[in-house]
């Protein structure tokens, strides 16, 4: 067994033959193997279940994108604005989620169960909250959001009904994040996974009946695709308040314990705003790079550019989809060991993340570099678009696999409570990527692959800057 590999605490090695899945494991049992097993193996099983969550959440939006792709450029279009504001209100749900992670990993390293309830409880009544004023804020910026990314006539009345009726279930969304980021701090990654297969099982089949008609049940088109993925939203924030009020995952919801406290809110809220800043400087910046890439020609290039990227940036998520499924397994094993006292252990918890996960996201990359073809194929009918798509998603390919590096240690510091520097990668990274882009596309006028120029750029900070960071350990001094 290697050194990195080796279970550790700070009297010494421990033996360890625990083998079956950690969320599986009763509660006490499990936070032994997280902050004392086997790094190699534990980190594994831990991370597993999170990339089955991450590719099943992953296939619902591109599930949707796949059967835009078969109703028109346009509608596709429409899905992707939709993702992004999707993602917005992802980011905005770090703003507790992240705090919640951090908290609870270290209470749970800890061993002080009550309050990680308390956190929980606190959590889950933030996440209400934030959904309906994630409801607000999408419904009404949907008409401005349509015109500023150049949608008119048609295109313009599609893309706002669909975000309309999409806003629906992002009041919801924001109840199963972070209902899975306080399960991820205990340590249990496997009841959100299936969560999430329940939830794209469901969006697969009502989106499918409601797009195309089935017996009795009418064909709405594009609407078809809102309904589903709301139905199914709205299902899986069901479920995970089910699973958190019996109390079997290992947390509990309890109705007197649903109230916001101000003490404890500002230790979630001291993590998770500059973790929230992030998510919204990040979201900005592909905001204004979107903008960007509407500009690059009129239609129906223009629209061909747009459609290309939406398809490319959805498939290309399955390409770091590993390393956030790492990520969250380094900040929960990170936290924990910084709960028990071991910064060792949290520093070889991070490096080991980027070793395994590294492998895997290069096996992905290069499934898509020469799978170029077949997957342009898949997802769109429209030849212009898989014209102009396939050339700069091959050098995409190759260029993906630094995300893999910037997500697993930001991942790794933010388990840590360390969100002020990623924050700041984040920002520097967005502003070179839109200079880049404007230059490379607009000024250049190298089409996709000229403002993509300046997403690489990006990355290759971004990898740079976080692994620079992680390898210094200041992080380890955060407190929580």
């Amino acid at each position: 067994m290697s050194k990195e590999s080796q279970p550790t605490t700070r009297q010494g090695p421990v033996e360890c033959h625990d083998t079956m899945p950690i969320s599986s494991m009763p509660e006490e049992r499990s936070r032994r193997l997280v902050t004392t097993g086997p790094i190699r193996q534990t980190l594994f099983l831990l991370a597993l279940p999170v990339l089955g969550e991450q590719i099943l959440n992953g296939l619902v939006g591109t599930f949707d994108v796949f059967l835009a792709g078969k109703i028109s450029a346009v509608a596709t279009s429409a899905i992707g604005l939709a993702a992004y504001l999707t993602w917005l209100v992802s980011m905005l749900a770090m703003l507790v989620g992240t705090g919640t992670t951090a908290l609870i990993a270290r209470m749970t390293g800890q061993g002080d169960s009550a309050e990680v309830n308390r956190v929980t409880n606190e959590s889950i009544a933030m996440a209400f909250i934030l959904g309906v004023i994630a409801f607000g804020f999408v419904y009404v910026i949907a008409p401005w959001f349509a015109v500023y990314c150049k949608m008119e006539g048609e295109a313009y009345r599609i893309t706002v009904d669909y975000l309309r009726i999409n806003a629906i279930g992002l009041a919801f969304t924001t109840v199963t994040l972070i209902g899975s980021a306080a399960l991820r701090g205990i340590g249990n990654m496997r009841t959100p996974m299936l969560i999430f297969a329940f939830v794209n099982a469901i969006n697969i089949v009502v989106s499918s009946s409601l797009v195309f008609g089935f017996g009795p049940i009418p064909q709405l088109g594009i609407t078809g695709i809102a309904v589903g993925t709301v139905t199914a939203q709205l299902i899986g924030a069901i479920i995970m308040t089910l699973v958190l009020a019996r109390g079997r995952s290992g947390l509990s919801i309890k109705r007197q314990q649903l109230r916001i406290s101000s003490a404890r809110t500002k230790r979630i809220l001291r993590i998770g705003i500059p973790a929230a800043a992030d998510g919204a400087i990040m979201w900005s910046g592909h905001f204004i790079y979107l903008a960007i890439i509407s500009r690059l020609a009129d239609p129906p290039l223009g629209v061909a550019y747009f459609a290309a990227h939406i398809i490319a940036v959805r498939v290309e998520a399955f390409t770091y989809l590993p390393a956030v499924a790492w990520a969250a397994a380094c900040a929960t094993m990170i936290g924990q060991s910084l709960g028990s006292g071991d910064p060792q252990r949290a520093k070889r918890t991070g490096h080991e993340g980027v070793l395994q996960c590294g492998a895997l996201g290069i096996l992905v990359a290069v499934c898509f570099f020469f799978g170029a073809e077949t997957i342009f194929g898949i997802m769109s009918s429209d030849s212009l678009v898989r014209q102009v798509g396939i050339p700069p998603f091959r050098i995409l390919a190759i260029m993906t696999p630094l995300l893999v590096v910037s997500i697993v240690y930001v991942g790794g510091l933010r388990g840590a409570g360390d969100t002020r520097y990623p924050m700041l990668i984040t920002l520097v990274g967005v502003v070179i990527r839109i200079t880049g882009g404007y230059v490379g596309g607009i000024v250049l006028q190298g089409g996709l692959l000229g403002v993509w120029a300046g997403m690489f750029c990006d990355m290759i900070w971004r990898a740079l800057a976080a692994s620079i960071r992680f390898a210094r350990g200041k992080w380890v001094h955060t407190k929580v």
